[in-house]
């Protein structure tokens, strides 16, 4: 399984996260420590002192904390967003490939099978199958409650 089909009803305790957020704070404070913030200049210099692409990093990473590591407070949020990237990459290949598509029906078609087989592998079922069904006119249904 993927980690999509089944969610785990089972959190981590407080005191299993424990070590993993030290962990993370460790590093972030080290990150700091070698990319300090510039010193205060004496002159007179509208806005914030301009910050290092690290510096940058790592204010993102402090002030975000809860979103980076959510996967660690929700375990079944998934810990990377890889699925998303391939879906993504799919179409670029197929635009790098043909250069373009010759209909925005084609397009649309395109879109719409590729979003069906990766809910179907996000969901754990068999892509296969899924396709024949849909092929038989029993596509299956993704039901949603609110």
């Amino acid at each position: 399984m993927n980690g999509f089909a089944e969610e785990q009803s089972e959190q981590l305790t407080p005191e299993q996260k424990e070590p993993w957020l030290t962990q993370y704070h460790k590093i972030i404070a080290k990150g700091w420590q070698e990319n300090p913030l510039p010193k205060k200049s004496l002159e007179k210099k509208r806005g914030p002192p301009a910050k290092t692409k690290s510096q940058n990093l790592l204010t993102r990473l402090g002030n975000y904390e809860d979103s980076v590591l959510a996967f660690l407070h929700d375990i079944n949020v998934p810990f990377t967003n890889n699925f998303a990237e391939q879906d993504i990459r799919m179409i670029k290949v197929r635009l790098k490939i043909s250069g373009c598509f010759r209909t925005v029906q084609g397009a649309e078609h395109f879109a719409r099978i590729r979003s069906y087989l990766s809910t179907a592998r996000k969901q754990g079922r068999n892509i296969l199958d899924s396709i024949t069904s849909a092929i038989q006119g029993n596509p299956f249904l993704i039901v949603t409650f609110v």
